[in-house]
């Protein structure tokens, strides 16, 4: 099959514009393949993963997998990449993963929305990422390492004091938002001159008249004020 590239135990299918796992692939590779190497598709669906039960490793990096990634049970998995996808919902993805992958140890997640960092946003900084790490090891405290560094003890540490609230809520557009119509839109002219096309000039008298001594609003004074 062109594209196919097994050695031994290692099956690599890359960059093929595939939208979804070949059948052909579990059913001549799914039975052996410890390594499987699927980075470069178009994948939307991991339907037909469920034929490569034996995984301990798995590589999605540069898809198009987002919040709807649905893995099968797999029991010895220990490495899993992620990277450059679409997935936006944290926690979802790490509930998800916590269930079919026990025995997870290895986790990236680099180049989606829900790993904060400057590869997604310039307005992230390193806090933002300090704080997503610790949200993700409280939820998979077996990991060993998460994305391009190792989990130290200190993070541990945290994950296990502080790990619950360090969620990053997104505020959701309000359906009741009111939106500005010429009708209740403000405007400190007065409604003589709201007409757009009505272009005479508008007079109005002010209450105020500012006396400071060096004051350029003093050229503007009357001159039964002076």
């Amino acid at each position: 099959m062109a594209g196919l590239v097994v050695s031994g135990t290692q099956v690599s299918y890359i960059g093929q514009d595939c939208r979804e796992i070949p059948e052909h692939l579990g059913r001549d590779c799914g039975h052996f393949a410890k390594r499987l190497d699927l980075s470069f598709n178009l994948l939307r669906s991991l339907e037909g993963l469920s034929a490569f039960g034996s995984l301990e490793e798995l590589i999605l990096d540069n898809n198009l997998l987002g919040n709807d990634l649905v893995l099968p049970g797999l029991p010895r998995l220990h490495t899993l990449t992620l990277n450059k996808n679409q997935i936006t919902d944290l926690e979802c993805l790490l509930d998800h993963l916590a269930e079919v992958t026990p025995a997870l140890e290895y986790l990236s997640l680099l180049g989606n929305v829900a790993c904060p960092n400057e590869l997604v946003s310039l307005e992230k900084d390193e806090e933002d990422y300090k704080r997503y790490r610790c949200f993700v090891l409280h939820k998979l405290p077996n990991l060993k390492f998460l994305d391009a560094r190792k989990v130290t003890r200190q993070e541990r540490e945290e994950a296990l004091l502080r790990g619950s609230f360090m969620k990053v809520v997104k505020p959701k557009a309000s359906s009741d938002r009111v939106i500005a119509s010429p009708e209740n839109h403000y405007t400190p002219l007065p409604a003589a001159s709201r007409d757009l096309t009505n272009h005479r000039g508008v007079l109005g008298k002010c209450r105020y008249v500012y006396y400071g001594k060096n004051s350029e609003g003093n050229r503007f004074i009357r001159d039964d004020q002076l």
